[in-house]
């Protein structure tokens, strides 16, 4: 796994894309992954190449694997808190223990729009940093390449 990622990111360093063009596709591949629509995360890839054709396709593809099994929680936890924050509703209970010891179908609905809404501000505040992260750290790889540094 390792490896073939290493081989997919080598590939995707050396394409004929711009830093901006892979950054794009990083960023825009972050927030989709941070959106709680699951199952319809690979149908939003496809969409995006299709809308942003200037951002880079794999790149776009990498971006979403921010959210894996480990990260998941963190980035619905955050995204539901940022939500409670943004509905400024009492009613919407913490995410803590005590909530999911007595968790329920209905009760997880109704947590639905405030873990949408904040995924939203989450998934920007995603995709500026790896935006940003993915710019620099493409420009600065194939600078080192021109100057004769790094392969």
């Amino acid at each position: 796994m390792k490896f073939r990622f290493k081989r997919i990111f080598v590939r995707l360093i050396r394409q004929n894309s711009s830093p901006h063009q892979i950054a794009l596709g990083a960023g825009i591949g972050a927030f989709i992954c941070v959106l709680p629509l699951y199952g319809l995360h690979t149908v939003l890839v496809i969409l995006a190449m299709l809308i942003v054709r200037s951002a880079n396709k794999i790149a776009i593809f990498l971006g979403t694997n921010l959210s894996l099994t480990v990260t998941l929680p963190f980035i619905t936890w955050g995204a539901y808190e940022i939500g409670r924050l943004m509905f400024r509703n009492d009613n919407l209970p913490p995410l803590d223990w005590k909530f999911f010891k007595t968790i329920s179908l209905q009760k997880v609905a109704g947590l639905y729009w405030p873990l949408f809404a904040g995924s939203l501000v989450l998934g920007l505040i995603c995709a500026v940093i790896i935006y940003g992260l993915t710019y620099f750290t493409v420009k600065r790889i194939r600078q080192g390449r021109i100057n004769g540094s790094g392969k």
